[in-house]
């Protein structure tokens, strides 16, 4: 059996597209299909660079996608799909 991994991109726009509404850590990595300590490092580093914004909400915190990272999940997803034509 082989192992397909995802690359950073693909996981990159998984999680960009799922904090377009909002989202929690817990529905990230359930959605993203990601354990806790592989979806951190993607968030802080979004937070870094604005592609994500942390928007507290009461005791929890729901992250969402900023316009600069609807930006990069638009191009990601241009990209996933060109790929996909040449690879049919």
């Amino acid at each position: 059996m082989t192992s397909k991994k995802r690359t950073n991109d693909l996981v990159a726009f998984e999680i960009l597209k799922i904090c377009v509404n909002g989202a929690s850590k817990t529905r990230i990595v359930y959605q993203a299909n990601l354990n806790f300590s592989t979806a951190k490092p993607y968030l802080y580093r979004f937070i870094e660079r604005g592609l994500l914004e942390v928007i507290p909400m009461g005791s929890r915190i729901v992250y969402k996608t900023t316009p600069k990272g609807i930006d990069l999940k638009e191009r990601l997803e241009r990209f996933q799909s060109e790929i996909g034509e040449l690879m049919d």
